[in-house]
């Protein structure tokens, strides 16, 4: 799937991340960087509303796993837990970047996936404006086999 095509699929399927303003600004197998504006994403500080930060670190991880699955993936992604750390006012358009976990992790998802029809993995994504970091996020996902994705 191509940054394009990730970005169509989550403004489609997932209709928050277009009002959000989410841009694909790179996506892979290894990493996905999501970008959102600062207008539409405002609090009453006049910076990033937590909110906006939260959803977009969450999307970034979500697509993450979407890509690492691939389009022979049948089933469902879900986040099941999610913390946030917020360490600077988001001053300005922001960025949230997920990398892939290490190979072990991988591996053991991907087990627990063909064996019982789902797997949990914990993904961090960071949120940064410019070189900033604003946030981190922690969150669990669940990948659920051959249940229909609506």
């Amino acid at each position: 799937m191509t940054p394009a095509e990730l970005e169509r699929y989550l403004h489609t399927h997932i209709p928050i991340s277009a009002p959000l303003g989410v841009r694909v600004a790179g996506a892979s197998a290894g990493q996905v960087r999501l970008t959102a504006p600062l207008a539409p994403n405002l609090n009453h500080r006049r910076t990033a509303f937590g909110g906006s930060l939260s959803a977009v670190a969450i999307l970034a991880g979500w697509s993450l796993l979407r890509l690492r699955l691939g389009d022979g993936f049948r089933g469902r992604l879900v986040i099941q837990t999610h913390t946030m750390d917020y360490v600077a006012p988001a001053e300005g358009d922001f960025a949230a970047e997920c990398t892939a976990p290490a190979a072990d992790l991988w591996e053991r998802f991907t087990l627990a996936l063909a064996g019982r029809g789902r797997a949990r993995l914990e993904l961090a994504a960071t949120v940064t404006v410019g070189e900033t970091v604003v946030a981190r996020s922690r969150g669990r996902y669940v990948a659920l086999a051959g249940e229909p994705e609506r």
